[in-house]
């Protein structure tokens, strides 16, 4: 499977987990929604400085965002 579609669904399966909302994770990052929802559709990957902040505002390894194991 793509690398950004397996992104987008592990990152919306995180979000879910998660008590925050898209625009709640999207501030914390400093990324505007239309970015936010760029990674959400996977038709963009974030950069790896977001990225790892991505993984700790979520409380997620990167190996989960990545499809790589479960949580």
């Amino acid at each position: 499977m793509e690398t950004r579609k397996i992104f987008s669904e592990k990152l919306k399966e995180a979000i879910e987990m998660s008590p925050l909302s898209y625009a709640d994770v999207a501030r914390k990052l400093g990324i505007t929604k239309p970015t936010m929802s760029m990674y959400k559709s996977g038709k963009a990957l974030p950069s790896l400085e977001t990225f790892n902040l991505l993984c700790d505002v979520l409380d997620v390894s990167a190996d989960f965002l990545l499809g790589k194991k479960e949580i």
